[in-house]
């Protein structure tokens, strides 16, 4: 069978994507079906167990999205369990020099190219007994760029081989610059911030993704982004019963 791969979904037209902080299977698959390039399962910030990531991995994959986990650290182990059961790329979050951009890379990729330790017991069962021949072609390793620091040494980063796209955290960035937490900002160095690493990432031919909403998708992809998420399960639950309350409150 043929291994889908976010690669495949990142073309002229950006990659848009759900971002899961929830644990639920359903609401996951219903993000995919509702047509979103990607899924992702939060494992850093959001509440799903191993075996709800699991769960939710099936659900993405069965109904037609790319799923992908935002690991909890930039070690082998986190990594390698994401992998394993079955997401097609991760996320690694506080990537801020080169030799955290290459831990992360050997940790996605099987040797000789990386250290990632066999054992695809899940993705061998949902993939084939081909995926392990594949698998370093068809899994994406994104790099989270979220700090100043990383922005300074965002070409030494993008100089390892390996790494498929990056992943802005604009809420972090934002933090570290001294800036109020926030998604987007006029302030200059927010501006230039976001510049640097789309222009780093055309010179080193690598895929740049961001946090985003809905709102901020055409300004982001004017910008040169080809990785934008723009829908959250939490926040569409939150608002959907807030406006049915509103609704039966004030017919």
């Amino acid at each position: 069978m043929t291994i889908p791969s976010l690669k495949d979904r990142w073309g002229s037209s950006p990659a848009l994507g759900a971002w899961m902080f929830l644990r639920e299977p359903m609401t996951a698959e219903a993000a995919a079906r509702a047509g979103y390039d990607y899924v992702v399962v939060d494992m850093q910030h959001g509440i799903a167990s191993e075996s709800e990531m699991l769960a939710m991995i099936q659900a993405v994959e069965a109904a037609g999205s790319i799923p992908v986990v935002r690991v909890a650290h930039n070690d082998a182990t986190s990594i390698g369990r994401a992998l394993d059961a079955g997401a097609l790329a991760v996320i690694v979050p506080m990537v801020n020099d080169a030799e955290s951009a290459a831990r992360a890379v050997a940790a996605c990729r099987y040797a000789p190219e990386g250290s990632r330790s066999y054992g695809p017991v899940a993705a061998i069962s949902r993939y084939s007994d081909d995926y392990a021949r594949v698998a370093n072609q068809t899994v994406a390793c994104i790099v989270m760029i979220e700090t100043k620091e990383a922005v300074e040494d965002i070409e030494d980063i993008l100089a390892v081989p390996g790494i498929d796209g990056v992943y802005v955290g604009p809420v972090d960035l934002s933090l570290t610059l001294g800036l109020p937490p926030g998604t987007d900002h006029d302030d200059a160095r927010f501006i230039d911030a976001i510049r640097r690493i789309v222009e780093a990432c055309g010179r080193h031919g690598i895929v740049p993704g961001i946090h985003a909403d809905a709102s901020l998708a055409a300004k982001w992809r004017a910008a040169g982004f080809r990785l934008i998420t723009v829908g959250y399960d939490q926040f569409a639950v939150l608002s959907g019963l807030r406006a049915d309350l509103a609704q039966a409150r004030n017919p």
